[in-house]
């Protein structure tokens, strides 16, 4: 694949994120949307980072505030009604949020960039996908038509489309969903961006397909050291790609652990319900666990922990009191790093 120079690109200043610290750092996000019935707070003081060549899976249900907190990053909030009351999203030290729309549109899509669930509607029907891709090059680069769709055949290449030269000249609908999906990656990586956000890249794909399209991001971060928030409501799909994880549930982080621990000893009991709710080889035949209840509507979120009208561990605390996020500790006290969670009764969840 052609390196593209980068220094023409919007400058950022370097601080430690050159030297292993962020790439990325959430701070104290909140987002709200103003709505006929009220306010509805989506996100409410979410913190997490990422680190170049590091991979961020962001977990929970529909609603659950995931793919606010990434359009609140990448700066497409429709606003208003969407509103950032509170907050810092910092990348490489400096606050996006502080930042005039001009500065902002220099880092999308150079800097950080996003891939986005439904190919299908992300895509323009009515322009092939060479041209789609050569737009990048085009705009950002200056290059010309048939320049960009050299560019646009390297791409396909890359993220192995088969066939390449021929079907650049293809519309979206006579891709497959899972070569779609291949076309929307190759979109975010053209200005190979230092962050890459995938937003349910596997929605509505098979399970061969998700693998695949898990393995050629796996493959592709490795290959140009990027940092990657994968956004899933399935645990399943992120085992074997992510470093860590957090877990989010009515706009708030309510786990967070190194990828490997969650899945062995999770902290919190949402956690435990998305877990036990995946299916599993050595259980053919029963019946597929569930969490009862539904998630809250925003509008009106229970008092105390969100999630005690569901849990089975909920007690008096819990309907009055929010928990903080606590330091995950062995039962000796040794603190386990990078593990939170924001149950009252977290104890009883990992060592119960």
């Amino acid at each position: 694949m052609t390196i593209i120079d980068k220094t023409s690109a919007a400058s950022a200043p370097q601080d430690d994120a050159a030297a292993g610290g962020p790439l990325l750092e959430v701070r104290d996000l909140h987002v709200e949307f103003a709505t006929r019935g009220g306010v509805v707070k989506a996100v409410n003081g979410v913190n997490y980072s990422v680190a170049a060549g590091e991979t961020l899976a962001v977990l929970g249900e529909s609603g659950s505030g995931k793919s606010v907190t990434a359009q609140a990053i990448m700066g497409i909030l429709d606003m208003p009604p969407g509103r950032i009351p509170k907050g810092e999203i910092l990348f490489r030290g400096q606050d996006m949020l502080a930042m005039s729309n001009e500065e902002r549109r220099q880092i999308r899509g150079r800097k950080i960039a996003m891939i986005f669930q439904d190919a299908l509607s992300s895509l323009n029907p009515v322009l092939t996908v060479g041209y789609q891709l050569g737009e990048m090059y085009r705009v950002h680069l200056g290059l010309s038509k048939k320049e960009a769709k050299a560019r646009a055949i390297e791409l396909m290449d890359r993220v192995h489309i088969p066939a390449s030269k021929e079907r650049v000249n293809d519309y979206p609908h006579q891709f497959s969903g899972g070569m779609r999906q291949r076309i929307m990656i190759a979109m975010a990586l053209a200005l190979e961006p230092d962050l890459i956000i995938a937003d349910e890249p596997t929605t509505a794909l098979d399970v061969t397909v998700q693998a695949q399209v898990m393995d050629l991001l796996a493959e592709l971060q490795r290959e140009f050291n990027m940092g990657l928030i994968l956004i899933t409501h399935d645990l399943g799909v992120v085992a074997d790609v992510a470093d860590k994880i957090a877990v989010m549930y009515a706009g708030r982080i309510v786990e967070t652990a190194p990828v490997h621990e969650i899945y062995k000893r999770p902290a919190h009991p949402y956690t435990r319900g998305l877990l036990d709710s995946i299916p599993r080889l050595d259980q053919k035949g029963q019946e597929l666990y569930a969490i009862k209840g539904l998630p809250p509507n925003l509008l009106h979120v229970p008092s105390g922990c969100a999630f005690n009208p569901r849990c089975p561990r909920a007690q008096d605390i819990c309907r009055t009191e929010l928990p903080p996020l606590h330091a995950v500790t062995e039962q000796d006290g040794t603190e386990l790093p990078g593990r939170g969670s924001a149950c009252h009764f977290w104890k009883d969840t990992i060592h119960g």
